[in-house]
């Protein structure tokens, strides 16, 4: 198993960064939270879990060791595939995820898109007892934040299946949060920001 990778960042793409170690450039498919911290460039350091299928080898890359198990715990549930667990990861930090699931919120899970009503039940019923609990709020962990927030947000959304134009809505739906916390001297974080865009596109469906 590959546990993680380090070397300086080749490329990135909304759900994709290229990571040179030792001359060879390895693609890892990164939730867009993740992906928001890393430049081209510079040194990065990520936590990895190896999918291996028929046809494929895929290397998912975390920001920590905390949200790579959780990716794989989720994995554990029945119809839950790296995908999803992928998606979960872009819209609930582990935590909030161990909070959905200690408190029963099916709201948070619906959520994510690919997860309706129905299948947010079956997962409360299947990993209640399996993530483990909350280590204390429910918050997401802060993405590293970025001047570029509009661009690096609407690719991200972009990386999780919406069109450009739910994408263009949906960030200007969160531009005044983020004008905010510029107006009063701090820069926005997309983690955060994804987190909300992804809440109002949720309530438009």
């Amino acid at each position: 198993m590959i546990a993680f990778v380090s070397g300086p960042v080749a490329a990135l793409a909304p759900d994709t960064a290229v990571v040179e170690v030792g001359g060879i450039g390895m693609a890892v498919q990164c939730t867009p939270g993740t992906l928001a911290g890393l430049r081209v460039g510079q040194q990065a350091r990520l936590a990895t879990s190896l999918v291996v299928r028929e046809d494929s080898l895929t290397l998912y890359g975390f920001a920590d060791d905390d949200e790579r198990q959780t990716f794989e715990l989720l994995q554990t549930a029945s119809g839950v595939g790296p995908r999803l667990a992928q998606a979960m990861l872009a819209v609930h930090s582990p935590d909030a995820l161990r909070q959905a699931f200690a408190s029963a919120d099916e709201k948070a899970l619906t959520a994510v898109p690919g997860i309706g009503k129905k299948g947010a039940q079956k997962l409360l019923l299947e990993l209640k007892d399996r993530l483990g609990k909350p280590a204390g709020s429910a918050a997401a962990a802060p993405a590293p934040a970025a001047a570029g927030w509009r661009d690096q947000l609407h690719a991200a959304l972009v990386g999780l299946g919406y069109a450009p134009r739910e994408a263009d809505e949906a960030v200007a739906t969160v531009a005044p949060k983020a004008e905010a916390v510029i107006a009063e001297g701090g820069t926005p974080q997309v983690g955060q920001l994804l987190r909300a865009a992804l809440q109002t596109l949720n309530r438009a469906r």
